[in-house]
């Protein structure tokens, strides 16, 4: 498993399977629609790259590993591990809390003129919200994202998980939970998806009635 984990990391890092590299896998193979795991090797050899070509990129992956990655390791002390795991719970920790702040009890605190809470821990592990707003005895989920390509993907991927304890949250709680999108604008945090705050403010109204 480490080695997998390290061979994954390294081929990841210098990009050696792209598409440039090795050709379009996904295209090829439907193409192909191999019944046989030889049948798709003949196609791929035939079609894309010869069995030489992929050596020579595994060779070249083993410098990496070897030479580079090794070069690297042998560069790291003691002291940077310390400072790493201090500056990664510390101060990077302290950062992204600031940001969320920044986001959550600034604009949204004023846009909607009702106070936002921080959910307790089993909330974040049992139903995916970060914040929370009570109205009526009811509360309404939210759950900070930050803007980005790679993110936007994660929701995607997470989405019917996800669905599924913001559902069972409402269930339980009454009020509905909503992504809110946080993205970087200089040295300012903005909220990427500002139609959400009509979004809340509507939650907050149909709470408001519920006796």
């Amino acid at each position: 498993m480490a080695k997998e984990w390290l061979l994954n990391s390294a081929n990841m890092r210098w990009g050696l399977t792209r598409k440039s590299k090795v050709g379009p896998v996904s295209e090829l193979i439907r193409k192909c629609a191999p019944k046989t795991l030889r049948e798709w090797e003949t196609f791929y050899y035939n079609n894309a790259y010869s069995k030489e070509h992929l050596e020579a990129l595994g060779r070249q992956l083993f410098i990496k590993i070897s030479e580079v990655c090794r070069a690297e390791m042998d560069s790291i002390s003691e002291q940077d591990c310390i400072d790493f795991i201090i500056n990664l719970v510390i101060n990077r920790t302290f950062d992204g809390y600031q940001s969320e702040i920044q986001t959550i009890y600034g604009q949204l605190r004023q846009a909607l003129g009702v106070e936002i809470k921080p959910a307790p821990d089993e909330w974040d592990r049992g139903y995916n919200v970060d914040f929370y707003i009570e109205i009526n005895k009811k509360y309404i989920g939210l759950q900070i994202k930050p803007a980005g390509y790679a993110n936007f993907t994660q929701i995607f991927n997470e989405s019917e998980f996800q669905k599924k304890t913001h559902q069972k949250f409402t269930q339980k709680y009454g009020g509905k939970v909503f992504y809110v999108i946080s993205l970087t604008d200089g040295k300012k945090k903005i909220i990427h998806n500002p139609e959400v705050i009509d979004e809340i403010r509507e939650e907050i109204k149909r709470l408001g009635c519920t006796q």
